[in-house]
């Protein structure tokens, strides 16, 4: 083996271990933002079983809101999920940082308008299907308070497709969403 193709060979060998480098970090980097989102979905997804184990026994659902701006009903919930499975399941919540805010939060809602609302107000701006991920970008942008995983707003726009006030359209791997026509749901027409 002369010199010449030692030299190849080693730098063919160094180009491909940089190569393999940079996609292992760039694969770690994925993943990061994967669990980060995976932490906030399951803050999320602690404070939604907080919410329903202080309301399961309310009959009249329309109470549920003025009951938020009541504090002895906080006060009694605390109480509640201080025992057994509920109490496991809210010590996630306490310490996620988003379960702080839950409660400041809480008062808040009200005022707030909800995430469908203002998804489906970004959709009614186009006429062309968008990506969820556009929509979720242009959402962070106009409302920087708000900053939804990805997956809440795919959820958020199936929900909406589910009550038929937007459109799922597929092309080839992505799924996009356009906003549904008053006229348009109401007659039952499609594209």
């Amino acid at each position: 083996m002369t010199s010449q193709s030692a030299a190849t060979l080693r730098s063919r060998y160094v180009a491909q271990a940089a190569s393999d480098l940079e996609e292992n970090r760039r694969r770690q980097q994925e993943l990061a933002e994967r669990i980060t989102a995976l932490k906030q979905e399951e803050a999320l997804l602690a404070d939604i079983l907080n919410l329903a184990e202080r309301y399961e026994g309310f009959a009249d659902a329309s109470r549920l809101p003025e009951q938020l701006q009541d504090e002895p009903v906080v006060a009694k919930a605390k109480k509640k999920t201080s025992t057994g499975a509920a109490a496991r399941r809210s010590s996630s919540a306490k310490s996620a940082p988003t379960a702080k805010t839950a409660k400041a939060g809480a008062k808040g809602k009200s005022r707030q308008p909800l995430l469908g609302d203002l998804l489906a107000d970004l959709l009614g701006r186009y006429e062309e299907p968008r990506l969820a991920k556009e929509l979720r970008d242009e959402l962070i942008e106009k409302h920087p308070d708000r900053n939804p995983t990805p997956q809440v707003v795919r959820n958020t726009l199936e929900s909406l497709v589910a009550k038929g006030r937007i459109r799922r359209h597929k092309q080839q791997r992505s799924v996009m969403y356009t906003l549904v026509e008053k006229g348009a749901a109401d007659s039952g027409s499609s594209d």
